[in-house]
């Protein structure tokens, strides 16, 4: 049956239409076989502080290899040390091919936490766990580097303690942000999430 010019008029937009979905479909099923670039995490960063021998270190020093960072303080009355001894397990765990893996322990109270509180504090825990302290500034720049959040709050008679992130951050080879780490489960589960960054 011949079409006439009434009927031509209405499928010139159904073609049109058509066209556009195949168009469509092609440019997704290309886009699709593409990988999708992802940006590089905004968390961590370079930082110069001093470790509990006194000595002046920066992320350079722990470049190479994975690594955990965690901040809080020596006066910090349960969650720091609890924190820190799960810390120790998860290194235990990993055993030998974790023996050059280290945790980075970075006080937000650096006022209190000299170079010598942080040593005679951290002697408690597993000898790879570095502590870290400085200058209030190079603290302050430390914390916002990794969107941390510490807070300075009185209590009475003239003392204070800190509110702050309690995080663990799993930082690969490279310095990059991998994930927190979950430590609310059996040490060897926790330090298998750290051992597929080797």
């Amino acid at each position: 049956m011949p079409l006439t010019p009434r009927m031509r008029r209405a499928a010139v937009p159904l073609l049109v239409f058509v066209l556009g979905l195949a168009v469509l479909g092609l440019t997704a099923s290309l886009m699709l076989g593409r990988p999708v670039a992802t940006g590089v995490s905004a968390v961590g960063g370079p930082f110069t502080l001093v470790n509990q021998d006194g000595r002046t270190v920066s992320d350079r020093d722990f470049a190479g290899r994975p690594h955990l960072v965690f901040f809080g303080f020596t006066h910090c009355p349960d969650i720091c040390p609890t924190t820190l001894q799960q810390i120790s397990d998860v290194l235990v765990a990993l055993g030998p091919q974790g023996r050059d893996v280290k945790a980075l322990f970075v006080t937000v109270d650096p006022e209190r936490d000299t170079p010598a509180a942080m040593k005679e504090y951290l002697s408690s825990f597993d000898p790879r766990i570095v502590g870290l302290t400085g200058s209030p500034e190079a603290v302050a720049a430390t914390v916002k580097a990794y969107r941390a959040y510490s807070r300075k709050v009185p209590l009475k008679e003239g003392d204070y303690t800190m509110e702050h992130t309690a995080l663990v951050y799993i930082m690969d080879g490279r310095g990059q942000f991998v994930g927190s780490l979950n430590l609310m489960r059996p040490a060897k589960d926790a330090a298998a999430e750290v051992a597929r960054q080797l």
